[in-house]
C-alpha cells in the first residue's frame, strides 16, 4: 500500500493541464511554471500530488517528503529512482542523478511510496 508523508509542499500554477499526471515528477518552465518533467532521469522540483488545469495551481512536495509516485517500470524497495520521459518513477542508473529512495516496490503501471530527495539537494 502506498503512503504520504507532505510536510514541504508549495502550490505553483500549471502551464499547461496536468489532469493525467498526479504522481509524477515535475519540474518548472522558463515563465516559472510546472510542466511534467519529461528528461530521462530529470531535474525534478519534486512529485505533483493534485490534478491541474492549465493556470490552475498545482500541489507540489518537496525534497524530504514520503510520496506516492506512478512507475514507469519495475523497480525494488531501496532502489534509487528517477523519471523517464513521462514524469513516472523508474529505477536510476549508476551514473545518473536520482530524484529518491523506493519506500515500497513499484511495477509499471502502478503506484509506489518514495522518499523524495534529489541527489543535487543539500539541506
Amino acid at each position: 500500500m502506498a503512503v504520504e508523508n507532505i510536510h514541504s509542499s508549495k502550490s505553483i500554477k500549471a502551464t499547461a493541464s496536468l489532469v493525467t499526471s498526479q504522481f509524477c515528477f515535475v519540474t518548472l518552465d522558463s515563465n516559472g511554471q510546472l510542466v511534467l518533467d519529461t528528461t530521462a532521469q530529470g531535474n525534478a522540483i519534486g512529485v505533483l500530488q493534485d490534478k491541474p488545469g492549465a493556470g490552475d495551481p498545482g500541489f507540489v512536495c518537496g525534497p524530504g517528503d514520503i510520496t506516492k509516485v506512478q512507475a514507469g517500470a519495475s523497480f525494488a524497495a531501496g532502489a534509487r529512482v528517477g523519471s523517464n520521459a513521462t514524469g513516472q518513477a523508474i529505477a536510476a542508473t549508476a551514473a545518473g542523478p536520482y530524484l529518491g529512495w523506493a519506500l515500497s516496490a513499484g511495477a509499471a503501471g502502478g503506484i509506489a511510496t518514495i522518499l523524495f530527495q534529489p541527489s543535487a539537494f543539500t539541506a
